[in-house]
Formats: structure tokens, sequence, C-alpha cells
């Protein structure tokens, strides 16, 4: 099942796929709310599922909704969107495996079947970073400070990304003051930019 809010992209997709044996495309979302519909009432085994769409539900919410059913599919993340953020929460939500859009097609065929018999699928620059983030422990930001330093940058203040995440604004401040020391930097913009280069959050 493909989901994605670009048609063209769902177009593609299904020109590719229709191409392989073994394999059928059994329906299309245009939102992450269509996806967990679609397969509540289909028998679906790998759904390719983008990270963003429009409006509604994010992709990673979808994600977790679906593998955390009975039998539910597996869920492949097919995306433009390559940070240490999106990664890890599509990997904590039980995606399958992590794909760019620009994989060759062969490789994204390769990970639907590997998906449906059980396996995973990272695309190289994906697996690298998670081996980085092994490797070098701490340098590296937790979840929770990748998603504070996520919320600084798209401009919000303490008290609002207290509201967000459902914290105090004591806890985001220590938050904050933990990702200045692990990326050696003394201000917001600073620490924004420094994660930036690093692939950590979204530039």
């Amino acid at each position: 099942m493909l989901a994605d809010d670009h048609p063209v992209v769902r177009a593609g997709l299904r020109a590719l796929l229709a191409t392989e044996p073994g394999l059928e495309v059994i329906g299309e979302a245009a939102t992450a709310e269509e996806a967990i519909a679609l397969c509540a009432r289909e028998r679906v085994d790998v759904v390719l599922m983008d990270l963003q769409f429009g409006a509604g539900m994010p992709g990673v919410e979808a994600t977790a909704a679906l593998t955390a059913r009975p039998g539910g599919p597996r869920v492949l993340v097919l995306t433009t969107y390559d940070s240490e953020a999106d990664i890890l929460a599509a990997v904590e939500a039980g995606a399958s495996g992590y794909l760019l859009k620009d994989a060759p097609p062969e490789e994204l065929v390769a990970a639907v079947r590997a998906a449906a018999a059980g396996g995973s699928a990272l695309a190289p620059a994906v697996a690298h970073r998670l081996i980085d983030r092994v490797r070098a422990p701490g340098i590296t930001l937790s979840r929770r400070e990748i998603e504070v330093l996520q919320l600084v940058a798209e401009g919000l203040s303490n008290q609002q990304i207290s509201r967000r995440l459902s914290l105090s604004q004591a806890t985001v401040k220590t938050h904050l003051v933990h990702v200045y020391g692990k990326l050696g930097v003394d201000s917001r913009t600073a620490a924004v930019a420094a994660a930036r280069a690093r692939g950590l959050i979204r530039r």
C-alpha cells in the first residue's frame, strides 16, 4: 500500500512495483488517516509511508498505529528527510526500514521484499548515521533533546515547547543546557546551526 500525499509520487511507485513479479499494489492513501483506514479494511503486508503529509497526522504517528496492531503490516518509511531526528522517530515507531526518495528503483524493490519477508532495510546514508550514533554516544543527542532542538529551530519559545511536548519549562531549559554542552555551543542559534550541520535536525 502506498501512503503519500503527492499523486505523482504514488503513480511512479505504482508503475515501478507493477513490473515486479509477486508484488501487488492494493491501495493508495493521500493521508496518514486514509492509510490506517485502508489497512483496517484490507490485508496489507507492506506500507510505503511518507513522513510528511500536507495536513493531519504525520507519518510517524501512523507508523506507530499500524505496527502496534497484532498482525499489522510492516512499514517502510520513504521520505526526503534524512535527519537523525526523523530516523530515530521512525525506528522507534516500529518502521521496518527507512529509505530516501532518491533511492535507486532496485533498492526500493529489494526493501519491499525484505520487509515482506520480515527483514529490515535502511538507506546507506541512514545506516551510516545510526552507526555513527552508536560509535560516538557521548556526542549524540537523546531523542527528546533532538525533539526540543527541532522546535527551537522552528522558532518556538521555551514556553511553547513546554506546551507542545507536555514538559515543564524547567525541563525544556535542562534539555537545552545538555544540548549546548554536547554541541559545544552557548546559544540557541549556534545549537541549531551545529545540529543542522551534523544532520541531527531538518534543515
